[in-house]
């Protein structure tokens, strides 16, 4: 095999590796939107909110430290501990959960039967309490995010596609646990939504509101525990995107490309957010290796995109959506 042809390969799960990462993001907007219908602008920032939360409790960082300290004239800024990362997780996960409680109780039961628009400006203005609230509490400097995940180049894949190709394939340890996390984080997902009385609710939710209501299934409940579940989601996103790059506000911008994911993959499905994940890492990597040399490089920051907007001109509800119908 020529060296451009195994090059080429090593790119193709590079871009798997990379979608299964834009999928993690996805899933949290597909969780909300399938249960509320609505689209949740603020995901990648819980995602942010998340990490930044973890860093601080393991870090064993006094929250609010920086407007504690103004105000008091005090110089406090640790507890003087530093946990282990899956006790962090754990204290970080009742974190999400409040949070998924406070919005649910102090702004989205408000807005039950209002237009989508309006619920999709509340999650905007979601989003920026919430980035403004996690810099309040933890400061915007950049924190490196290590919870003992493997990281750096795994040399078993490396060692033994040279032994077979006589070309080495770089593949990051990190990366292969994202791929395994989603993996069973969508396995999970599938089984909780299908089989459990709490995942059947939520989608009797989901396919009508008021019908729900008529047979005892509690509204405050099912969107507590959806917003609950995608703050999980986000922490787990959180956790790998942190851990791969840093944990900084640039990572509420993963967001901006679930949109994509989402729009080939569909809002309502589950396997669909993986698959357009996939379709999109791939899609972005290949195109940037065949053409980007061609058209000046930087064809990522756009290919997904482009894709996308095809997508929406012909098949509007994604690969595995559901077919819009109007009734006039």
């Amino acid at each position: 095999m020529s060296d451009q042809f195994l090059f080429a390969a090593e790119v193709t799960l590079n871009g798997l590796m990379s979608g299964v990462l834009y999928a993690l993001v996805a899933l949290g907007f597909v969780l909300i939107y399938k249960a509320s219908g609505i689209f949740n602008y603020a995901q990648g920032v819980m995602a942010l909110f998340a990490a930044m939360t973890l860093v601080g409790i393991m870090d064993g960082q006094v929250p609010f430290s920086h407007l504690i300290n103004a105000i008091f004239g005090t110089e406090i800024h640790h507890f003087g501990w530093h946990l282990p990362g899956l006790l962090a997780i754990l204290l970080t996960m009742v974190v999400m959960a409040g949070l998924a409680w406070c919005v649910q109780q102090f702004v989205m039961r408000h807005l039950i039967g209002q237009a989508p628009i309006i619920l999709f400006m509340a999650t905007i203005g979601l989003a920026y309490l919430l980035e403004g609230v996690a810099d309040l509490m933890w400061g915007s400097e950049i924190r490196k995010l290590d919870v003992g995940l493997p990281q750096g180049i795994n040399e078993t894949i490396d060692s033994v596609t040279y032994g077979m190709f006589g070309y080495g394939f770089f593949i990051d340890n990190l990366d292969i646990v994202a791929t395994v996390i989603a993996a069973l984080l969508v396995i999970a997902l599938v089984i909780f939504s299908q089989y459990t009385k709490q995942g059947r609710a939520m989608r009797a939710v989901a396919d009508d509101h008021q019908a729900a209501l008529s047979v005892g299934i509690s509204l405050n409940f099912i969107w507590v525990m959806v917003w609950s579940v995608a703050g999980f989601v986000a922490l787990v996103a959180g956790i790998m995107w942190g851990t791969k790059s840093g944990v900084q506000f640039s990572l509420s911008l993963i967001a901006l490309k679930a949109l994509p994911v989402l729009m080939l993959g569909g809002f309502t499905s589950i396997p669909g957010a993986i698959v357009g994940g996939l379709i999109i890492g791939v899609g972005e990597k290949l195109f940037d290796f065949m053409f980007g040399p061609m058209l000046g490089g930087a064809t990522e920051n756009w290919f997904a995109y482009v894709l996308a907007l095809l997508f929406l001109v012909f098949r509007p509800q994604g690969l595995f959506g559901d077919r819009i119908i109007e009734r006039v």
